[in-house]
């Protein structure tokens, strides 16, 4: 049996892995690069595998660094099954269905190249299977696979595959720890011969989870003492709705905040919010507490939903303090990009990063302390409050992904390193090899590894 990467290797989006055994092939993920271009260059490169070939197409979650290319395979022959959890797959629906209006915007503005169609994406939605957690499935004689909950986003699973015996395990992305409205990671099974891990934090520890409510309201009540505004570039899933649940605590059930005018100013985080209200059997018990009492867990007074452009725009004449949550997460793309232009260079607004910044976007030079930036072809002074936060990163970090990767009774018999830049990725190996003595590699694009 071989595993290759073809994506996410020493580096952070793209996630695409490959499984051969026998004559069978199975794709775990097809991801979109994301850098400082929405589209980046690296998309439109063919494939190393002939989509007509796979036998079968596994999804871990709906980031589109994980789901942004699966309408490539269906474009150039795929016609077998995709399976991913119902929320996933709703979510997907979303991701892929924004990105071609991304796309679609960009290629009308700049030129530049579309990656796929409308019929492209209805082939993706046509061909997803649902399967639920823990429910095993064999999709192919001599492979057998099932979902474990990996509390990262709403829907997000790590995939349990036996293969001819051996026992494998991809983890996509692993959730931090005791994050709201999800439930939290499932354990390792025992007996793993090799786990296929994200490392995205692997070089850094997050704030405590006893932080977060501190850090957001500190940074609101800095922003009303400022007199300015807080803008929040947010990921449309899980981020979006982990800060509207603080909020809400803080403003409505808490009364530790005032109420002041917050905007959510991306109509694919309101849209994802719908999902998460669809499927409340995921909530944690908390959450789920409150859904039993009739509680908008996203809904609370002072919050406005912009939805349409002349919605958005109207922010623009609410004075005084606010705050404006808006995508893309790394500012490259979006409309947190126009609100980057008109409040970066003053110096009572604050920037507050609350997610991965990946290398060559806008939120990764602004969080790096470059001066002045790009945006949206103006170069701006960056004269605001630039604060961030890992307490709220959907990515476990360091000390998480030790305690995951012990969590089965038994150590996995090997490691193999992905999702990760190469600092991050060669960190945890050391700390891995020193304290769990766990065989670790690093993943290398396109590089095959035996099983």
């Amino acid at each position: 049996m071989k595993i290759s990467f073809h994506g996410a290797a020493q580096e952070v989006t793209g996630s695409c892995n490959l499984i051969e055994f026998k004559n069978k092939k199975i794709l775990i993920d097809c991801g979109m690069f994301q850098g400082g271009e929405f589209n980046e260059e690296k998309n439109h490169e063919p494939f190393y595998f002939d989509p007509k070939e796979l036998s079968t197409v596994i999804v871990t979650h709906a980031h589109l660094d994980h789901v942004g290319r699966l309408p490539l395979l269906i474009k150039f022959g795929y016609t077998g099954y995709i399976h991913a959890t119902p929320a996933t797959i709703d979510l997907a629906e979303l991701i892929l269905e924004d990105a071609l209006h991304v796309m679609q915007y960009n290629s009308v503005k700049t030129g530049s190249p579309v990656l796929f169609t409308e019929s492209d994406v209805a082939g993706v939605m046509a061909q997803f299977k649902p399967i639920d957690y823990y429910k095993e499935y064999e999709p192919s004689p001599g492979c057998k696979f099932k979902f474990h909950d990996a509390g990262h986003i709403f829907g997000a699973a790590f995939v349990e595959l036996d293969i001819d015996g051996k026992k494998i395990v991809f983890s996509g992305d692993i959730g931090n720890v005791e994050v709201p409205i999800l439930r939290e990671t499932d354990n390792l099974p025992a007996d793993v011969d090799l786990v296929v891990c994200e490392s995205t934090y692997g070089d850094r520890v997050h704030e405590s989870t006893e932080e977060r409510e501190i850090i957001i309201k500190e940074e609101v009540e800095r922003a009303l003492k400022a007199g300015g505004v807080l803008m929040i570039p947010a990921f449309s899933l899980e981020r979006t709705q982990e800060l509207l649940y603080h909020l809400n605590d803080l403003i409505d059930r808490q009364h530790k905040l005032p109420r002041i005018p917050i905007f959510l100013d991306s109509p694919l985080a309101i849209k994802a919010t719908e999902v998460y209200r669809k499927y409340p059997q995921y909530y944690d018990q908390d959450a789920r507490k409150l859904y039993l009492k009739d509680d908008d867990l996203f809904q609370f007074p002072g919050l406005e939903m912009t939805m349409s452009r002349d919605e958005s725009m109207k922010i623009n004449r609410t004075t005084g303090s606010k705050i404006v949550i808006a995508g893309s997460g790394m500012m490259n793309g979006g409309r947190i990009v126009h609100h980057a232009l008109r409040y970066l260079s003053e110096k009572e607004n604050t920037l507050l990063i609350v997610g991965y910044q990946a290398y060559g976007t806008l939120g990764r030079d602004i969080l790096e302390g470059k001066s002045p930036v790009k945006v949206l072809n103006e170069r701006v002074k960056v004269k605001c409050n630039v604060r961030a936060i890992g307490a709220l990163s959907a990515h476990g970090d360091r000390e998480k992904m030790l305690d995951w990767l012990s969590s089965g009774g038994t150590m996995p018999k090997k490691v193999i390193l992905n999702h990760g830049e190469p600092m991050a990725s060669e960190a945890l190996q050391k700390r891995l090899k020193s304290e769990l003595n766990v065989d670790v590699l690093v993943a290398k694009r396109e590089k095959e590894f035996e099983v």
